[in-house]
């Protein structure tokens, strides 16, 4: 175990019994919902890891300590703290030191959990190259791209999604992982899932109709020592998609404002997201948690395979 961080005894000693694991993030918690929203949300994404055969360990910052496998208690007070950071790679070293608090992206949270021995992490939506939605003068080509791929380029994690969130440049990010070397192995798919919709039109690396072959295929992958993560891509469920007029009329209408008032960085996802939200009457908030319950259906049963 790592410098402050600390494991609830029931992942520790699921961990130590070699039972599965499956670690979850907490930005639905701070930035993704308003509160009492997030909170339930993440509740239901744990017994829904329950109810699938696994353990799991939310993880968040609290009080400069990454704790895993928070209480109810403690997401209740990561959820109604001022000021939370999301925490990625680049800033997750200095808001410890500072003995403040903050939510797990999907870059903090694959480093934590392979820190403490867990190998899937369910999510959402990875971050990936943007689009140029407010391009830097001078430049050409989107900068902005997401610490997950660096995160997915180097630790050794499966992370199971609904493909790249929807207000990303899906074909510069597919790419980019091939370039990265982190496998994208689909579920009963052979098309790389766009968050809302199940097929963007891209290709996956491989398909896979059982979690037992999934598993196989993982367990080799990380077997072999190349480092990289695994990219779980699992379309969410074809009855929860959003109708496609509506959302892309609503992505559109976010690109814009984004563009027009200059957002960048650490600001462009919540912000499109916010945007998609009240652009579709709130029905891509519906749609990305009946996502998020069917990313972590299929990595506690991912997690059960690879433990057994």
């Amino acid at each position: 175990m790592i410098e402050r961080v600390t494991c609830a005894d029931a992942v520790a000693r699921a961990l130590s019994a070699k039972r599965p694991v499956v670690a979850l993030e907490t930005t639905l918690v701070t930035h993704g919902l308003p509160h009492p929203d997030g909170v339930r949300a993440a509740l239901a994404l744990e017994d829904e890891v329950v109810s699938s055969g696994a353990v799991p360990a939310t993880i968040g910052v609290l009080a400069g300590r990454v704790r895993v496998g928070l209480t109810r208690a403690e997401l209740e007070t990561l959820a109604t703290t001022p000021g939370v950071s999301k925490l990625n790679l680049s800033n997750l070293a200095a808001v410890l030191a500072a003995g403040a608090a903050g939510s797990t992206t999907v870059a903090a949270t694959m480093f934590t959990a392979h820190a403490c021995g867990i190998e899937v992490f369910a999510t959402g939506g990875i971050g990936g190259v943007h689009r140029d939605v407010a391009p830097i003068p001078g430049e050409t080509g989107s900068g902005d791209v997401s610490a997950d791929l660096t995160a997915l380029s180097r630790i050794p994690v499966a992370v199971v999604c609904a493909g790249a969130k929807a207000i990303l440049d899906l074909p510069r990010t597919v790419e980019r992982l091939e370039t990265l070397g982190v496998p994208v192995f689909g579920f009963a798919t052979d098309r790389f899932p766009a968050f809302y919709h199940r097929d963007s039109g891209l290709p996956v690396d491989r398909r896979f109709e059982t979690v037992e072959e999934l598993g196989a295929a993982v367990r080799l992958h990380f077997s072999l020592g190349l480092g990289t993560g695994v990219l779980v891509a699992n379309p969410i469920p074809e009855a929860d998609e959003l109708p496609r007029e509506a959302y892309e009329r609503a992505l559109a209408e976010a690109l814009s404002a984004a563009a027009r008032e200059g957002v960048r960085g650490r600001a462009v996802t919540p912000f499109l997201l916010e945007r998609m939200r009240t652009g579709t009457g709130g029905e891509s908030v519906r749609a990305n948690l009946a996502l998020l319950r069917n990313n972590a259906r299929l990595a506690a049963r991912l997690a059960a395979a690879l433990a057994g």
